[in-house]
């Protein structure tokens, strides 16, 4: 695999393009948003500046290259990566234009956060070459993969992509089953729920939440994965405790109107200036710079054992 598109320069589309291409890929991209285009330049350097502070070798063949139009981005290109909004729809008709446009043997990946790869490829002419691609914010930094198959995905698309994520020094991980969310959000968002369900309730404040979050479980999860936990705790242990905690946590299938209320008054967080917190332009470049160095730290320390 030499060449590869990435269509969506979102949050997530600058930082995939700068990885594949310091491990020797020919990358070109690909937004309808014209402005994403004059954004993503600096993506690119930043991200490349951060892979340099990880010591990431640049191997031979690599360059990043943004193209006009969708045919431009995935002319005679090995892989596709589609990165665009998490609608169905979008990234059916997305995926429908692709392949119209690529060889029949280039492997078309869907970097969806949770979308069963299955549904995506209902309605594709080959469906077999459909793959999840599930990269984590932000994909230059952190190096776990989640490569998902549809039910009729080849098996040899999935070697062929566990195959690539190992090329570009990042950690493969194969999810079985295609279920909503994979595993990484799965877990994520349950953690989510019970945290937004002890703030709602007034267990305790969100700057304390985040205080025990980060250096109780996440400091221990960044080192010791949840199952290796349970044998070091004790199994013992666990179904002692959960034997009366899991009949106290949250289990609501709705979201919490903690959440739903600031959404309604346009509080989405930082990309509004105002969320759960309150945040001004240089604060916001403040905490995006102290998360790049502090994550780089993090993937240092952990690489070292």
């Amino acid at each position: 695999m030499t060449t590869a598109a990435v269509i969506g320069l979102g949050t997530m589309g600058p930082g995939i393009v700068a990885t594949l291409a310091r491990a020797g890929v020919a990358v070109c991209a690909y937004d309808t948003d014209a402005a994403q285009h004059a954004r993503a330049a600096a993506g690119f350097d930043l991200a490349a500046k951060v892979l340099d502070s990880l010591a990431v070798a640049t191997q031979p063949g690599g360059s990043i290259r943004i193209a006009d139009t969708l045919a431009g981005a995935v002319a005679g290109a090995d892989l596709v990566i589609e990165n665009v909004p998490e609608k169905l729809e979008l990234k059916i008709e997305v995926f429908r234009a692709i392949e119209a446009l690529v060889r029949p043997d280039c492997v078309l990946a869907s970097d969806t956060s949770g979308i069963p790869i299955t549904r995506i490829q209902e309605g594709l002419a080959n469906p077999t070459r459909v793959i999840g691609m599930h990269w984590s914010n932000p994909p230059h930094i952190i190096p776990m993969i989640e490569v998902v198959a549809g039910k009729r995905t080849a098996p040899e698309i999935v070697t062929w992509m566990v195959d690539l994520v190992r090329r570009i020094g990042h950690l493969p991980v194969v999810i079985k089953r295609d279920v909503p969310g994979f595993v990484e959000n799965r877990v994520l968002y349950s953690v989510m729920r019970e945290c937004i369900d002890l703030v709602e309730q007034g267990v305790i404040d969100p700057e304390d939440l985040d205080t025990c979050v980060s250096w109780g479980i996440g400091y221990k999860l960044a080192v010791v994965g949840p199952m290796a936990l349970l044998d070091m705790a004790g199994l013992d242990i666990y179904q002692a405790v959960g034997s009366y905690l899991n009949k106290e946590l949250c289990d609501r299938d709705d979201v919490a109107g903690y959440v739903t209320d600031r959404t309604a008054a346009g509080k989405l967080g930082m990309k509004s200036g105002a969320g759960i917190f309150d945040y001004t332009p240089e604060r916001i470049a403040e905490l995006r710079d102290w998360r790049a160095r502090k994550l780089v730290a993090v993937r240092q320390a952990l690489q070292s054992r």
